[in-house]
């Protein structure tokens, strides 16, 4: 399976780990992600009309290729099985930032990629004391920045026939009911500055469920990289109940 992200850290963030899960686990998967820092849908619909060799480029997790490209030098000369779209994180709760720029992409990707899946991520909401500006479109309210996104992405969905990654969910969720993630209340983040993924759990969280998402496949207990075991396995079960019993 080939998978191609138009994204931004956010989506560096959910590759970071997923070949490498993925081998692991006896999938073959290769992972391109084409990322600006803080790229919205607007600026990657910008790019394509304007043909911008402004993407880093990274295969399977690895380290940014040093000449920089444009989307149409990716998506016009390789095969993918699944493309992924998202929204920049300060705009993803508001889906009046998505259009039209979604439904230019949409049918972009569809016409160089017609036989890929087209799949939304639905990115996670910020720390609750996140220090990023764009909280504020939240009032800085950590609940409301994930059910408007949640409300957001499922419009995304809807109007682009495109499948959810509810990464964002799960991120919640791992929030809510784990007391390890009780950050609140001295429990350690998910996030390591507030807003982008921890490079422990919250890397390994978003790669496991896209996993679970792209495979169709519940996702086992396995020892990864100097993760406890417990955790992994309470992870497990939550992307699994998100995934799959919903």
């Amino acid at each position: 399976m080939k998978i191609l992200s138009i994204g931004n850290s956010f989506s560096a963030d959910a590759h970071a780990y997923l070949h490498d899960l993925a081998e692991q686990r006896g999938e073959d998967l290769i992972t391109v992600n084409l990322a600006i820092g803080g790229c919205s849908l607007e600026t990657h619909w910008n790019n394509v009309t304007e043909n911008n060799a402004n993407y880093l480029h990274s295969i399977n997790g690895g380290p940014w290729a040093e000449q920089l490209v444009t989307i149409d030098e990716i998506i016009k000369n390789e095969r993918f099985d699944v493309v992924t779209l998202q929204q920049v994180s300060h705009f993803s709760g508001q889906y009046e930032t998505y259009q039209p720029y979604l439904d230019s992409l949409t049918k972009y990707v569809r016409a160089h990629q017609p036989s890929a899946d087209l799949y939304i991520h639905r990115t996670w909401a910020y720390e609750i004391d996140s220090q990023h500006e764009g909280f504020l479109n939240y009032a800085r309210d950590q609940k409301r920045m994930f059910e408007e996104i949640c409300g957001a992405t499922e419009k995304a969905c809807l109007v682009s026939g495109g499948t959810l990654i509810p990464a964002g969910d799960v991120i919640q969720a791992l929030r809510e009911r784990l007391p390890i993630f009780d950050y609140a209340n001295g429990g350690e983040s998910l996030c390591c500055d507030g807003f982008h993924m921890s490079h422990t759990y919250g890397r390994f969280a978003v790669a496991l469920t896209w996993l679970a998402i792209l495979t169709g496949k519940r996702q086992e207990p396995k020892p990864f990289k100097e993760l406890d075991i417990n955790i992994i396995s309470a992870i497990c079960d939550i992307v699994n109940e998100i995934a799959f019993d919903k």
